[in-house]
């Protein structure tokens, strides 16, 4: 059938009439349009131009040059014949060719440009093409764009546009630009340095169809509504390599059609021959057979089965080092007989190396019996039922085996909260352990999706399950799904953010108040950042994580209020209490409470370990305040404050150490606090740059910034710490005030970026 489609439109090209252009006339700018034997030239005095033609059509052995410097030429056919070229057309600046009669490059025709080529069926208007940044493509022409030659753009970029059919089955090279055939009935195109330039507005069913080599900075393939055939492997390939300004991408998209590029070879990289991505999106994506070779896959569909010749192609691209995600989105969650939103891996897929592979399912995810899925390596592992939060029983399903004997990565697989999980077989590495403050407890972990409020209230019904968040939830009103787990009846299980910033405000009630309202033993919260909460209490425990912590809190951030009133209350941006580990966190908290409180804790009676806390502290008289935790009983390391405090009877500010009272440990810390007293007093009760009053340890490198914090000395009342321990406004920049403790090095707990004023913790920048 394209066999077919190839001779017919060829043929009506080779019998088109003239050899040359004719009838030739400015209609936009000026120029001069001369013939001389078998060379017809244009000439234009300005930068843009817009010719009308009766026929625009090229026989071999016969050339259109176009003297345009570095401008465009817009060159429209007003008659009725196809533009067939067989011959030459070259040009130093742009040239638009626009027939909704068809354009078709024979298999000697060549096309050379310094700037875009663009062939046409689709028309633009005058006004469109002189603004230059942005044009609307649009017509009613179902006839066809056809490359069968070569084309070629030095300094720009290759737009291929049609409402019925595009082919190139011949060579097209853009090395400075992108390369984009786009079919549907309204095409857009607006200038851009990165990404697609073009894009399908309205769709016709039209098909675009490559089995030829293409070569630019960036190549896309669209139609809305019909079908892409990438057939590259056959007889060339796309090969997308970047630019300094144009990173080296491929997109194959059909939203609603068939993206078919079984067999294909496909290439993107930067410069370099790293980097570089391929996205595939359409309602069926077949890749079986092809060659991808590129450091990121992202495949778009609404379902997606794993065959034998498409886990071939995808275990090929993972072993050559390409992170894989497979997103079936279920066609906007309408699940049905078809299978939409379902991934089934019904054949073994195997790799090597470290590249990632997520499969994330809108609803279900199965593994065939007799199917493995396994690595050599370290790669990561995700099998994602309900990837998009649907709530609609979204469910995991392994009667195969999952294999990761052999590798020190990590598998996750989550499912809907009201679905379903069959493990199957599952083998794990013996020799696997956790990576430092990654909170992991087991190397395959099966969770349990939260993604609404009543998901969250759904926790109290089963406190030692696993969960994670689907989503960056938001809860405007925290009600039954706020303080998850009692004194009595503490959560037990595991809680993994994934990244994920929700947000939950107005939690209140009880004696311990938060997200979370007790954290047990043994538990663990981690890896999300509470943004914008809001926590209340009446003189309990209260912070936006959780009221009390016996467990371990990794990895966590909270922004927002906490409010807390009586004088019995403990109150902290992240905890009220702690008995047990918080590492790795950090607050930015407004609080205002009495009691004992601190930016991250109120009273730690664990340990925290590498987290900080900013914000503004205000506290009432006789309360005992810290810019990091109100009462230390236990130890701080490697953590620091930058709070503003105000009020309060007693006050210390430690940045990894204790701000109120201290009768624990602290070590390697700092505090930037200020310090305003309350109004009618010298110097707010107590006060110390470090700690209000000492009865426990603060080591020799514990450190604060003495012209920040309106204090006599670090430590206010009780063991004092040496005068060493202020630092000006310049010694708090300055990595040699802190002594050999203090690692700064690439690899070391601390950082000391050019534009701050103190010490950073290094893993807060993502290293």
């Amino acid at each position: 059938m394209r066999i077919a489609f190839i001779a017919g439109i060829a043929s009506a090209g080779a019998h088109a009439a003239q050899p040359l252009p004719v009838g030739g006339a400015f209609v936009v700018g000026t120029g001069n349009i001369a013939q001389s034997g078998n060379v017809l030239t244009v000439t234009q005095s300005g930068y843009r131009g817009i010719i009308e033609w009766k026929g625009f059509s090229i026989a071999p052995g016969h050339t259109v040059s176009i003297a345009n410097g570095s401008g465009a030429t817009l060159n429209r056919v007003i008659g009725n014949d196809v533009s067939a070229i067989y011959g030459t057309l070259k040009a130093t600046g742009s040239v638009w060719l626009i027939n909704p009669h068809g354009v078709l490059i024979g298999p000697s025709g060549v096309v050379s440009t310094g700037g875009r080529f663009v062939a046409s069926t689709l028309d633009v208007s005058n006004d469109d093409f002189n603004v230059s940044y942005q044009t609307l493509f649009k017509g009613t022409s179902n006839a066809d764009v056809v490359n069968l030659g070569k084309i070629s753009s030095s300094g720009g970029d290759v737009f291929l546009i049609s409402a019925h059919k595009i082919l190139n089955a011949g060579t097209i090279e853009a090395p400075a630009g992108t390369a984009e055939m786009a079919a549907g009935r309204t095409v857009s195109l607006v200038d851009s340095t990165y990404g697609p330039q073009i894009g399908v507005a309205v769709g016709s069913g039209a098909t675009v169809t490559d089995s030829g080599p293409v070569r630019a900075a960036l190549i896309n393939l669209q139609a809305a509504d019909g079908n892409i055939f990438a057939l590259a492997g056959r007889s060339g390939a796309l090969r997308a390599t970047a630019t300094a300004t144009r990173g080296g991408q491929v997109w194959l998209v059909a939203e609603t059609g068939t993206v078919d590029a079984r067999g294909a070879a496909i290439s993107a990289h930067d410069a370099d021959g790293t980097g570089g991505a391929v996205n595939v999106r359409g309602r069926n994506v077949r890749i079986g057979g092809a060659q991808i070779d590129t450091s990121r896959i992202e495949l778009t569909t609404a379902d997606f089965a794993i065959d034998a010749p498409t886990a071939q192609t995808l275990g090929a691209s993972l072993s050559g080092g390409a992170s894989v995600t497979v997103n079936a989105d279920g066609a906007d969650g309408k699940f049905g007989a078809n299978g939409e939103g379902n991934i089934d891996v019904g054949s073994s897929l195997r790799w090597t190396g470290a590249a990632p592979l997520q499969l994330l399912a809108a609803h279900s995810l199965s593994i065939a019996p007799g199917a493995t899925i396994a690595n050599e390596g370290s790669a990561s592992l995700t099998l994602n039922a309900d990837a998009h939060g649907f709530d609609k029983g979204g469910s995991v399903t392994n009667r195969g085996t999952i294999d990761w004997s052999r590798s020190t990565g990590i598998v996750s697989a989550l499912y809907d909260i009201n679905g379903s999980y069959t493990a199957g077989t599952v083998r794990t590495n013996a020799a696997w352990r956790p990576a430092p403050f990654s909170g992991l407890l087991t190397q395959y972990t099966a969770y349990k999706l939260v993604n609404s409020a009543a998901d969250l209230s759904a926790i109290k019904n089963d406190l030692a399950g696993t969960y994670a968040l689907g989503n960056s939830l938001y809860v405007p009103n925290a009600g039954d799904a706020a303080n998850i787990g009692t004194a009595a009846a503490p959560f037990a299980g595991q809680f993994d953010g994934m990244g994920h910033v929700p947000t939950v405000a107005n939690m209140s009630g009880g004696t311990t108040t938060g997200l979370f309202g007790v954290i047990g033993r043994g538990a663990i919260v981690r890896n999300f950042t509470l943004a914008e909460a809001s926590a209340s209490s009446a003189g309990g425990a209260v912070g936006l994580i959780a009221g009390e912590n016996d467990g371990r809190i990794v990895n966590v951030g909270a922004t927002g209020e906490v409010t807390s009133t009586g004088s019995g209350g403990r109150a902290g941006g992240l905890v009220g209490i702690n008995r047990g580990t918080v590492e790795q966190a950090w607050t930015g908290v407004t609080i205002d409470g009495a009691g004992t409180v601190g930016g991250l804790a109120g009273q730690n009676d664990g340990t925290v370990r590498q987290s900080f806390a900013e914000g503004r502290m205000t506290a009432g008289n006789q309360a005992t305040l810290g810019g990091l935790v109100g009462q230390n009983n236990g130890h701080i390391t490697q953590s620091y404050a930058d709070a503003t405090l105000s009020g309060g009877a007693v006050v210390g500010a430690v940045v990894g150490g204790l701000v109120g009272a201290n009768r624990g440990g602290i070590c390697q810390s700092y505090s930037e606090s200020t310090f305003t007293p309350p109004a009618g007093t010298k110097a707010g009760g107590i006060a110390g740059g470090i700690a209000g009053t000492n009865s426990g340890r603060i080591a020799g490198n514990v450190f604060w910034n003495k012209d920040a914090f309106i204090a006599a000395a670090g430590v206010g009342s009780g063991n004092a710490v040496p005068a060493s321990s202020g630092l000006t406004n310049e010694q708090i920049g300055q990595t040699s005030s802190y002594g050999p403790s203090w690692n700064f090095s690439a690899n070391g707990v601390w950082s000391m970026p050019s534009s701050y004023t103190g010490p950073y913790l290094r893993w807060f920048f993502g290293s």
